[in-house]
């Protein structure tokens, strides 16, 4: 990546029922970079959708990501639920990287009240065995557990920074709307983003500030974190110093906007952050 890019979480809103093709015609006229391809209800698409994602992002030279199935719990109780989480992470992957996708992510597991030391190292299990199967296939895409929005949800910016020093292939999708609703108000000024970046560039490498992977919106939340995303300029997120804090720290790659006005908010960070 040469610089950072403004991505929708998904088919821009103005496209309705036109499909892929109009979908990227429309990034195009708004000065979009991209789009992350939501397969959070399941991974279906058409072998002409695919052919028309392939050559529409690679004509207009757009980027893609891919979101998994929001269904993955790499910690449930039932094994087979454990090896259901496994595929849908990597049938994300072989479609992301069939799609010539720069990365994907997921939300890899919930706590179910245990021990976090032990949720973790099921995790970097479970993460283990993708990365082999992946690397069977040749497949290098980055795979990106993402930091979630509940105290109930694994995946705390501590977390996923450690699965990405154990795996080459793992880096992470930093939500900075979750760590804010996660935190119940933290993770919103200058210097807590300035440090997220510091940590992540320190520890795991300025190779993961190189190839980041982030999402924001405006975010409802409360005591027990993450209630429903909001449009930017109706919430409290920060979302001028925090894309201060991107062009501060060099930050290369994507930020997929996720608020429900998707194209819009995408715009109006794109817009602020190319003022400054």
């Amino acid at each position: 990546m040469d610089k950072l890019n403004f991505l929708t979480a998904g088919q821009p809103l103005s496209t309705g029922a036109a499909g892929y093709g109009r979908a990227f015609e429309i990034l195009e006229e708004l000065n979009l970079d991209g789009m992350e391809l939501e397969f959070v209800h399941g991974i279906r698409m058409s072998d002409k959708s695919k052919q028309i994602v392939r050559n529409s992002s690679e004509e207009k030279n757009l980027i893609l990501t891919a979101h998994a199935p929001f269904y993955i719990n790499l910690n449930s109780k039932e094994e087979e639920k454990v090896e259901a989480s496994k595929k849908y992470i990597t049938d994300t992957a072989k479609i992301g990287n069939s799609l010539n996708a720069y990365s994907i992510t997921y939300h890899a597991a919930y706590y179910m009240g245990q021990n976090k030391q032990d949720v973790y190292k099921k995790v970097e299990k479970a993460t283990a065995e993708i990365i082999e199967n992946l690397a069977q296939e040749g497949n290098k895409i980055w795979v990106r557990p993402e930091t979630t929005g509940k105290g109930t949800q694994w995946g705390n910016l501590e977390e996923i920074i450690e699965l990405s020093k154990t795996f080459e292939q793992v880096l992470p999708c930093v939500d900075f709307s979750h760590l804010h609703a996660r935190t119940n108000g933290l993770y919103n000024t200058y210097d807590e983003f300035a440090a997220i970046f510091d940590k992540i560039g320190s520890e795991i490498g300025l190779y993961a500030l190189e190839n980041f992977h982030a999402h924001v919106a405006g975010i409802d939340y409360g005591e027990k974190g993450e209630k429903k995303h909001l449009i930017l300029e109706e919430s409290d997120m920060n979302y001028k110093e925090l894309l201060r804090a991107f062009r501060d720290f060099g930050v290369k790659g994507v930020l997929v906007c996720e608020s429900p006005n998707i194209e819009d908010d995408a715009v109006l960070l794109k817009e602020y952050y190319e003022s400054l």
